[in-house]
Formats: C-alpha cells, structure tokens, sequence
C-alpha cells in the first residue's frame, strides 16, 4: 500500500482514521457472517441445527441463586448458604458452642 501518511494534514488523517474504522466493522460483520453460515454448515452436516448444538442441554449457572444450608435459631428467617463470608450470627452461634451441623436446615 503506497499512502504516504507524512505527507497528509492532520484533517486527512482523522478522516483516513474514521474510514479505517468503518471499514474494519463492515470487515468484521462480514467475517461473522462468513463464520455463522460455515458454523451451520458443519452442523446441518451432522443433522443439527446450530441452536441445538450451542444449548446441549446444559443449563447456565450464572446468576442463580444457591439455597440456604445453615438457619439462625434464635431469627429463622436468618439463612447462609455456606458461600462467602460467614455472617456474624453464626460467628456468635460457634463461639457459643454450638457446632455448625447443629444449624443446618
């Protein structure tokens, strides 16, 4: 490629600038595409659609909410799941004498 960038003022630049950039997303929308529709391909190959393979009946984990192991007996409504930190009624509770598989739900 022979552009001489030295050469250009600085308005020349920043529009040479903006044109690289929207050619890279066109580029870049392109090359999904491209890749989507070979994606398919392979899977109709096999007699899958692409959304059975990309589920696979595996469900996501992500922003569910894990259940409550351990209770408060002194405020039931008062639960830890055993994740993260420890609260300070089952601090209070262990220092007391209690043992942790007394407060399992």
């Amino acid at each position: 490629m022979g552009i001489n960038l030295s050469s250009m003022s600085r308005t020349e630049l920043l529009k040479l600038q903006e044109d690289v950039a929207g050619a890279l997303k066109k580029a870049e929308a392109r090359e999904k595409q491209e890749a989507l529709k070979a994606a398919e391909q392979a899977a109709a190959k096999y007699g899958f659609s692409l959304s059975e393979l990309s589920t696979d009946g595996r469900k996501s984990t992500k922003g569910t909410k894990a259940l409550p192991k351990y209770r408060n007996p002194a405020n039931p409504e008062q639960t830890w799941t055993g994740r993260g930190r420890k609260p300070q009624w089952l601090h209070d509770a262990l220092k007391s004498g209690a043992d942790i598989s007394d407060l399992e739900i």
